[in-house]
């Protein structure tokens, strides 16, 4: 038995807010396709529904709980887990899902999922990972703690990781067998068609199954850039205040989480829930602008590239949404008061503006 890793990812108090709200967007998602609301989900768990899109909102292992018991008691649909775990997007996850879908292989993927599991919201006291008889095992342990709400946790987290594994290798994930201690559900066959596998009900242990052959696939996005960048910058750039920090860092998220990086105001402020009359006001009460957001995140991502990469200017220029370098350089030069090569040749701007040589 080769054994990798072994992670507890719940705090001894559970009253300790120590848990992202990633991934819950999918479960919001498929109860207002039941006639759900949100507000209704989080009803009486201390958490407001705008802290779906903040990054640092943080709840505690209770306050996950009593949102699972309102979407069971609230869903219209008995297989709610399993539904609302498929619908999973990549960006649900933000940065842990890119992160995850940039590394150079699966086996790197895995790892990096393992060791930073408590932003995936896991429910259990701990959490295995070994390799017995060439099998890769994931095992979820002190289960019987969740009650009557293990069928349900267990649902959500094996749909949303599989759609998440399935993002990264950009195909079906290859489970062996899914085992559960719960009785088999009236819906059982809808397990064998979510996960593609033998499923196997009222046994001992919680064990997903898998080929370790898949541990050294190439992940087709992989990008050794990303996957070092987002790591560097996510956080920085999340966290910088330029005013107005709590709308401007829910504009972040929005941005870091589109599918085209710097969407017009218009669109953000339709994911905020606010008309773009609101959002522009309220970013002027504050003393910045959506432009000066924006242009601040371009700022953020392109140092970063500059300084932590080898990307050609040209390269770092499209990847912040410029045709071409030369509107590039003049943007990079108005925002920082030097060009984009300083940030390249072994020196650094301090906070006063003067240059100094990188030892």
């Amino acid at each position: 038995m080769k054994a990798i890793k072994i992670v507890h990812p719940l705090p001894d108090d559970h009253d300790a807010p120590t848990q992202s709200l990633l991934g819950l967007s999918a479960l919001a998602a498929e109860l207002g396709a039941q006639g759900v609301s949100v507000e209704d989900l989080f009803a009486r768990t201390g958490i407001r529904p705008c802290q779906l899109e903040d990054p640092k909102a943080r709840m505690s292992h209770r306050q996950r709980l009593a949102i699972y018991a309102n979407a069971r008691r609230l869903a219209t649909r008995p297989e709610i887990g399993l539904l609302a775990g498929a619908r999973q997007r990549l960006s649900d996850y933000g940065i842990y899902g890119y992160a995850m879908v940039s590394s150079a292989t699966f086996g790197q993927a895995l790892l990096l999922s393992v060791e930073h599991v408590t932003m995936a919201g896991p429910a259990v006291r701990q959490i295995s990972f070994s390799i017995e008889n060439n099998t890769a095992i994931l095992r979820s342990h002190g289960v019987e703690a969740l009650g009557d709400l293990l069928p349900f946790a267990a649902e959500f987290w094996r749909s949303s990781m599989t759609s998440l594994f399935s993002h990264v290798l950009g195909a079906p994930f290859p489970t062996k067998r899914m085992i559960f201690t719960f009785p088999r559900p009236q819906y059982w066959r809808l397990y064998e068609r979510m996960f593609n596998c033998p499923i196997e009900f009222g046994r001992e242990t919680m064990e997903w199954r898998f080929d370790p052959a898949v541990l050294d696939r190439a992940c087709p996005n992989a990008n050794p850039i990303t996957a070092q960048v987002c790591q560097q910058f996510c956080d920085r750039v999340l966290t910088e205040t330029t005013g107005g920090a709590d709308l401007a860092r829910q504009i972040r998220v929005v941005c870091l989480n589109s599918s085209q990086q710097f969407p017009p105001a218009r669109e953000v402020a339709d994911k905020l829930g606010l008309s773009l009359r609101t959002l522009h006001r309220r970013l002027s009460e504050s003393g910045v602008s959506y432009q000066g957001i924006i242009d601040d995140l371009r700022r953020s991502i392109a140092t970063e590239y500059l300084e932590n990469t080898r990307l050609q200017i040209e390269e770092v220029a499209e990847r912040v949404g410029f045709a071409d370098a030369t509107s590039f350089r003049k943007a990079f030069k108005k925002w920082t008061g030097h060009a984009p090569s300083v940030y390249r040749g072994g020196l650094q701007v301090g906070p006063d503006g003067i240059l100094s040589k990188v030892e």
